[in-house]
C-alpha cells in the first residue's frame, strides 16, 4: 500500500512539474536581454527619426499634433498604455520682421536690407516643405521698432558689458550685436537691456559655427552652418507658461495679464532678432570705434571686429503674435507589479523650431526605441516592480513649457511618488558620451555606461571611452535650466539625470538640423542612438526592478564638500561663518554611510530573520528615505530672487540659464554683496548659508528616518 501511495505521489509531482510554468526569471535576465541584439534595432531608430523630421513641427501647430499622434501610436503598439495630456499655453509666432543697416558715406552700399531668410541648398530633399519653416525669430521676443547705432558686446555676458563700460563705451540708447555660443540667448537680451540697449541682434559667428576660415565647407558638404543659417530660439527667462507661474495652464484657469507678465521680469522688454553669420559679418564690417580685444575677434581671415558705437545705424522691427495655443504631452505608463505607486520617469520633448533631427528628434527616436524594447521584454514575461512612465513633452523650445505645466499639475503626486526622472533631449549629435545628474545617481550612470559597448569603438565600453576623453569631472552637475529635468529637480526635488552623445553641433536650431545632417554627420549607422537608448533604458530598468534603490548619497556628501570648499575660498576675506554648513555635510555623510550599512543588513536578513511581510515593509521604508532625501534639499520659499526654483543645492546661474550653480542662493547673495559691500548685504550671504545648512541637515534626518 505504501509503495502504491509513493508511486501515486511521484506521478502527481512529475505531472505538476510538467504542467506548471517555469519559475519567474530574475530581473537581471531581462536587463541583459534589453541590451542584446535580439531586441535593439538601429533601423527602427532611423525610421522613427525620418518620420518625425518629415516637416517642421513647432509647438502649437498641426504638424506637431501629428507628431504627437505618431508617438502615441508607437507607444501603444509597444504595449505601453498611453494618453495625451493637453494644456492651453501662451506661445508667440512671428508676423513681420525687418532689419536695415544704414552706413554714412563713403560706404557702398549706403543701405543694406537683410533678407532674413535661410537658403535652400541644391537637391535639398526638404525643398517642398521649406516654406513651412517659420520666419527666423526669437520666441517671446518683444514686439516693436527701434533704430540706433550698433555696439558690439562679444558673447553678451555680464563681463562683456562690464568690459565695454570700463572702456568708456556707453550701450544706452544703442542696439547691441552679440554672438551666440557662451550663455543662454535670453540672458544676452536681458544683460543688454540692463545695460541700457534698445534692441539686440544675435548672430552665429563663423568662428564658432561656420567651420573657421574662407576655405571651410559647410552643410551639406560638411557639418558646419551655411552662411544663411540662423539659430532661432526662445528668449524667455522663466520656465513654463509665462501667464501661469506656479500653476498649470488648464482650460479656463487664472492667468496673469500681459502687464503683469512683463512686471515679473522673465519676458524681454526690448525687441531682438537672430541673424546668420553672413549678415552678422556685414554688420560687424560697418562698425567703427576701438578695435575689439583678441578674444572678441572672429576668424583670422575674416573682418576685423570693432566695438562701435556706429557709425552705422540699424533699424530693427519685430512684430509677433501672442496666442493661447493647445500643446500635447504624450504620457505612456507600464504599471509596476509590486509597487505601482512608485514612479520612474523617462522624458524627452517632441517640438522643434524646424525639422529637429538632433534637437529633439534623436531623443524622441531613442525614447521610442526604449519603449519598443520594453514591449518585447513584456512579451517575454517581464513586469517591472515599480511603474515606468514615458513622457514626450511639448513646447520645450519656448521655455520648458510642456514639462513644467505637467509637473505643476501633478506636483503633490510627484512629491509623494517619483523616484527619479531620466531626461534625454538632443540624444545624438556626434561621438562621445556625456552625462549630468544629481549626485546620488552618479554610480548608477557609471555602471550603466560600463555595460554598453561604445558604438564608435567595439573593443571597449562607453565608460572606457568616456573616461579616456574626459578632462573634467565625469558626471556633471544638473542645475541649469536647459532642458525638461528643470521642473523635476528645481521645483519638486526629484533625483534626475540627463545623457547624450556629441559635443554640440553647428546647425543647432536652424533649418539645416534635418535627417540628412544626422545621416551624414551625426550618426550615419544610427548605432549611437541605440547606445543612448541602452544606457537610458538600463538605468530605468535598474531603478524600476531592483529591490533596493541604487542611490548613493555618499557621492552627494562628497560633492557638497567640494562645493563648500569652493565657497570657503570665495568668502575667506569676509566674516561669513561656514561652520554649520560643514557640520551639516558631515552629518549627511554619516547618514549616507549608515543607510548603506542598514541596506546590507536588511538584505542579509531576508528569509531567516524576517518574515516576508516584515522584510518587504523594511525594504519599502528604507527606499522611501532614499527617495525623499532629495526633496529635503528644497525650500518652500525657493531662491530669494527666484521663488519658483525651490532647490537650494543646485540651480541655474542668475546670468546664464544654461549654467549650473552649486548653492545658487548663496551665489546670488555674494554677487549682490560684492556690488554693495555693506554689512547688511554680507548678512544676507550668511542667511543664505544658514538656509543651505538647514536643508542639508533635513536631508540627513530623512536618510536616518528618525525624528529629533
Amino acid at each position: 500500500m505504501l509503495k502504491v501511495a509513493i508511486s501515486a505521489f511521484l506521478a502527481i509531482l512529475a505531472t505538476s512539474l510538467i504542467s506548471f510554468p517555469s519559475l519567474p526569471k530574475k530581473p537581471s535576465f531581462y536587463h541583459s536581454l534589453f541590451l542584446s541584439d535580439r531586441v535593439s534595432d538601429n533601423s527602427s531608430a532611423a525610421r522613427h527619426l525620418q518620420i518625425l523630421t518629415c516637416r517642421p513641427h513647432v509647438a502649437g501647430t498641426p504638424a506637431n499634433a501629428e507628431a504627437a499622434s505618431y508617438v502615441l501610436s508607437t507607444l501603444t503598439a509597444s504595449t505601453v498604455k498611453s494618453h495625451v495630456t493637453s494644456y492651453d499655453v501662451l506661445l508667440t509666432y512671428p508676423i513681420s520682421r525687418s532689419l536695415i543697416l544704414t552706413c554714412p558715406p563713403p560706404a557702398d552700399p549706403p543701405e543694406t536690407i537683410f533678407p532674413l531668410h535661410q537658403d535652400i541648398y541644391e537637391n535639398d530633399p526638404y525643398a517642398d516643405v521649406a516654406d513651412q519653416v517659420l520666419p527666423t525669430f526669437h520666441g517671446y521676443a518683444k514686439s516693436g521698432t527701434v533704430a540706433g547705432p550698433v555696439v558690439y558686446a562679444n558673447y553678451g555676458r555680464v563681463e562683456d558689458f562690464e568690459m565695454l563700460k570700463s572702456k568708456g563705451i556707453d550701450v544706452k540708447g544703442n542696439i547691441v550685436i552679440a554672438r551666440y555660443g557662451k550663455i543662454y540667448r535670453g540672458d544676452i537680451v536681458r544683460n543688454a537691456y540692463q545695460a541700457g540697449a534698445i534692441g539686440v541682434v544675435i548672430f552665429t559667428d563663423r568662428k564658432d559655427y561656420g567651420g573657421g576660415g574662407h576655405r571651410a565647407k559647410w552643410f551639406p558638404e560638411d557639418k558646419w552652418m551655411p552662411p544663411s543659417g540662423v539659430q532661432v530660439g526662445t528668449v524667455y527667462a522663466g520656465a513654463g507658461d509665462p501667464t501661469t507661474p506656479g500653476w498649470a495652464s488648464t482650460e479656463g484657469c487664472e492667468r496673469l495679464s500681459e502687464e503683469e507678465v512683463e512686471r515679473g521680469g522673465d519676458v524681454p522688454l526690448i525687441p531682438s532678432l537672430p541673424v546668420s553669420w553672413a549678415d552678422g559679418e556685414t554688420i560687424m564690417k560697418s562698425l567703427g570705434g576701438d578695435v575689439a580685444d583678441d578674444d572678441w575677434q572672429g576668424i583670422d581671415d575674416g573682418p576685423l571686429y570693432r566695438v562701435g558705437p556706429g557709425p552705422s545705424v540699424l533699424n530693427l522691427t519685430y512684430h509677433g503674435e501672442q496666442k493661447i495655443a493647445t500643446i500635447e504631452n504624450v504620457i505612456g505608463v507600464i504599471e509596476g507589479a509590486e509597487e505601482p505607486d512608485r514612479y520612474i520617469l523617462l522624458g524627452n520633448h517632441r517640438d522643434a523650431w524646424t525639422f529637429g533631427a538632433v534637437d529633439p528628434g534623436s531623443g524622441t527616436a531613442a525614447l521610442l526605441e526604449v519603449a519598443e524594447r520594453f514591449g518585447k521584454l513584456q512579451k517575454k514575461g517581464w513586469k517591472p516592480r515599480r511603474t515606468i512612465i514615458f513622457c514626450n513633452w511639448d513646447a520645450e523650445e519656448y521655455g520648458l513649457v510642456g514639462s513644467t505645466e505637467w509637473v505643476e499639475d501633478n506636483r503633490e503626486m510627484l512629491a509623494l511618488r517619483a523616484i527619479a526622472y531620466l531626461n534625454v533631449d538632443s540624444a545624438v549629435s556626434g561621438a562621445g558620451f556625456h552625462a549630468a545628474s544629481t549626485p546620488q545617481l552618479d554610480q548608477l550612470l557609471i555602471e550603466a555606461a560600463q555595460q554598453v559597448q561604445d558604438p564608435d569603438n567595439s573593443s571597449q565600453s562607453i565608460y572606457d571611452s568616456w573616461v579616456g576623453a574626459s578632462s573634467s569631472p565625469l558626471v556633471e552637475r544638473l542645475g541649469g535650466g536647459g532642458s525638461d529635468y528643470a521642473a523635476f529637480v528645481q521645483h519638486v526635488g526629484v533625483p534626475a539625470a540627463n545623457i547624450f552623445m556629441g559635443t554640440g553641433y553647428p546647425v543647432y536650431h536652424s533649418m539645416y538640423d534635418d535627417f540628412v545632417w544626422m545621416e551624414k554627420f551625426g550618426d550615419p549607422m544610427f548605432r549611437r542612438h541605440v547606445a543612448v537608448a541602452s544606457i537610458w533604458g538600463l538605468m530605468a530598468l535598474r531603478l524600476a526592478d531592483e529591490e533596493f534603490l541604487p542611490f548613493d548619497y555618499l557621492s552627494y556628501a562628497s560633492e557638497l564638500q567640494k562645493s563648500a570648499k569652493e565657497l570657503q575660498a570665495q568668502v575667506s576675506s569676509k566674516e561669513v561663518d561656514l561652520v554649520a554648513l560643514f557640520k551639516s555635510i558631515r552629518d549627511l555623510q554619516k547618514a549616507a554611510e549608515n543607510i548603506n550599512i542598514e541596506r546590507k543588513v536588511i538584505g542579509e536578513s531576508r528569509g531567516w530573520l524576517l518574515r516576508a511581510k516584515e522584510y518587504n515593509m523594511k525594504v519599502r521604508e528604507l527606499n522611501d528615505r532614499l527617495m525623499m532625501a532629495e526633496r529635503a534639499f528644497t525650500d518652500r520659499d525657493g531662491l530669494s530672487s527666484r521663488s519658483w526654483y525651490k532647490h537650494l543645492i543646485y540651480g541655474p546661474s542668475r546670468h546664464d540659464d544654461y549654467g549650473s550653480k552649486s548653492f545658487p542662493g548663496v551665489d546670488d547673495a555674494i554677487e549682490e554683496a560684492k556690488k554693495l559691500n555693506t554689512a547688511e548685504s554680507w548678512r544676507s550671504v550668511q542667511h543664505e548659508v544658514w538656509r543651505v545648512s538647514r536643508v542639508i541637515r533635513h536631508a540627513s534626518l530623512v536618510l536616518c528616518g528618525q525624528l529629533t
